[in-house]
C-alpha cells in the first residue's frame, strides 16, 4: 500500500514539475520576443530571466513557513493559483507593450512557482530513501525538461514566426508604422496567456483532491563521529557549498537553454530556424534523464554522476567558445547532457544528514535558483560590452554582436569548476573545523 501511496505521489509531482517547466522554459522564446516589441539591449532582454528567478530570493523563506502552517497540498494548489494570477497580467502588459508590466507578470508567476517548488522538491526528495533521491528527481526532470521542450514550441511558433519580416519592416518604417507592427505582435501573446491562466486556475483547484501521503524528513541530523548534535543552520557547511553550486548551476542551466535562441539568432540564423534551438538543449537534459533513472543508484553513485556532469561542462563550454555557426549551437545544446544530473544530484547531497534542519535547507536551496537571475544577465553585459568595444574597433555590428555572443560563453566555465569542488570533496564538509 505504501508502495502503491508513493507511486501517485511521484506522479502527481511529476505533473507539477510538468507544469512549472513549461512555464518556466518558454523564457527562451520570450526573450527574443520582448528584445523586439519593447526594444531592449541584450542586457535588458535577459530580466525576462531575473523577473523569474529573482523570486526564489524574494519568496522561498515565505514560502517554507506558508508549507509549515497549511500544508504541501493547500500550498501546492496557492502557487498554481498564484502563477495563473501571473499569466493574467500579461494581457494588460501586451495592450500597453510596456517591459516593466510584463516583467511584473513573469515575476508573480514565480511567486507561484516557488511555492511548489519548495513543496515539490524536499517532498519528492524524502519520498524514498536518501540514496536513491536523485533518481526520483531524475523523473520530475524528464516531465520538467519533456514540458519545457513542447512549451518553446509553442511558445516559439507563437512569438516568432514573422520576426524576422517584422525586424525588417521596422528598419524602415515610420514611427507610427512601428507602433502599428509592434502593438500587432505584442498582441500574440494574448490568447496562449489567458488559456495558461484557465489551466493553471483549475489544476490549483484539482489539486486539493490529490492523494498525497505526508510524509517528514527524520527530525534527526546526522552527528559525526566527535561532534555534537548542530544547533544551527549555518554549522553545516556541506549545505552552504550546495547552495553555491545551485546557484551556479541554475545560472548555468538557464544560459544554456534562454540564451540559445538568441544566440541562433545573432550568429545569422532566422527566427523561424532558432525557434527550435531551445528544445535541442531541453531534448538533451530529458535523454541524460533518462540514462540516469536507468543508473541511480544502482550503477552509478550521485557524486560520481555530479563529478561527471561538471567534466562534461567545462569540456562543452571550451567547445563552444572555439567554435563558431551550427556546430557552436550543439555544443549549447549539449550543455543539457552535462547540466541534467547536477540538479538531481546536488540536492540529495546537500540534504543527506540535516534532519530538522531539512525545510529551512530546502528552502536555502531554493534561493539559490536566483542564480538563473543574475548569472544570464551577466552574460548579456559581458555580450553588450564585448560587442561595443568590438564595433569601437571596426568590426561592423553583425560580425561584432556574433563573436561577442560567442566569446561571452566562458562565464559558464567557472560555473562548472564550483560545482566540480563541491562534486569531489564539497558535500563531504560536515562541520566547519574539518
Amino acid at each position: 500500500m505504501q508502495q502503491k501511496n508513493n507511486t501517485t505521489a511521484i506522479l502527481i509531482i511529476a505533473s507539477l514539475f510538468f507544469i512549472f517547466g513549461f512555464v518556466t522554459w518558454i523564457n527562451g522564446a520570450l526573450i527574443p520576443f520582448m528584445k523586439t516589441i519593447n526594444e531592449l539591449t541584450d542586457a535588458q532582454s535577459y530580466f525576462v530571466a531575473s523577473a523569474s528567478y529573482i523570486s526564489f530570493v524574494v519568496m522561498a523563506l515565505p514560502a517554507s513557513y506558508i508549507l509549515n502552517k497549511i500544508g504541501y497540498k493547500k500550498g501546492m494548489s496557492l502557487g498554481l493559483i498564484i502563477m495563473a494570477i501571473g499569466a493574467l497580467i500579461f494581457i494588460p502588459a501586451a495592450s500597453a507593450r510596456t517591459y516593466w508590466v510584463f516583467l511584473t507578470g513573469i515575476f508573480i508567476q514565480g511567486v507561484g512557482m516557488t511555492i511548489l517548488q519548495t513543496a515539490a522538491n524536499p517532498y519528492i526528495t524524502i519520498l524514498g530513501p536518501i540514496e536513491s533521491g536523485a533518481k526520483r528527481i531524475a523523473i520530475m526532470g524528464i516531465a520538467n525538461k519533456t514540458a519545457g521542450a513542447l512549451g518553446s514550441l509553442i511558445f516559439g511558433a507563437l512569438l516568432l514566426s514573422g520576426i524576422d519580416e517584422t525586424k525588417e519592416k521596422l528598419s524602415t518604417a515610420t514611427l507610427e508604422e512601428k507602433n502599428i507592427l509592434l502593438d500587432t505582435m505584442a498582441d500574440s501573446v494574448f490568447m496562449p496567456y489567458i488559456i495558461m491562466a484557465i489551466v493553471l486556475f483549475l489544476l490549483g483547484i484539482l489539486i486539493r483532491k490529490a492523494p498525497l501521503p505526508n510524509v517528514e524528513a527524520s527530525e534527526t541530523e546526522e552527528v559525526v563521529a566527535g561532534n555534537s548534535a548542530k544547533t544551527s543552520i549555518f554549522q553545516f557547511p556541506n549545505l552552504w557549498l550546495g547552495v553555491l553550486a545551485l546557484f551556479v548551476y541554475v545560472g548555468a542551466e538557464v544560459i544554456a537553454g534562454d540564451t540559445i535562441i538568441a544566440y541562433g539568432i545573432s550568429l545569422g540564423f532566422t527566427g523561424e530556424e532558432a525557434k527550435y534551438f531551445t528544445t535541442y538543449t531541453l531534448l538533451a537534459m530529458v535523454a541524460t534523464y533518462a540514462v540516469g533513472v536507468f543508473l541511480i543508484p544502482k550503477y552509478l553513485k550521485q557524486k560520481t554522476a555530479l563529478i561527471a556532469s561538471a567534466l562534461l561542462g567545462i569540456v562543452f563550454s571550451f567547445c563552444i567558445l572555439n567554435t563558431t555557426g551550427f556546430v557552436s549551437i550543439l555544443f549549447v545544446a549539449a550543455l543539457g547532457i552535462a547540466n541534467a544530473l547536477v540538479w538531481p544530484a546536488i540536492w540529495p547531497l546537500t540534504l543527506e544528514g540535516l534532519g530538522k534542519f531539512t525545510k529551512t535547507g530546502s528552502a536555502l536551496l531554493i534561493m539559490a535558483i536566483s542564480g538563473g537571475a543574475i548569472i544570464p544577465p551577466l552574460y548579456g553585459r559581458i555580450v553588450d560590452a564585448n560587442k561595443q568595444e568590438l564595433i569601437t574597433n571596426g568590426v561592423q555590428e553583425i560580425d561584432a554582436l556574433a563573436t561577442a555572443s560567442t566569446d561571452s560563453y566562458w562565464i559558464l566555465i567557472p560555473c562548472y569548476v564550483i560545482i566540480l569542488m563541491f562534486a569531489v570533496w564539497g558535500h563531504k564538509i560536515k562541520s566547519w573545523s574539518k
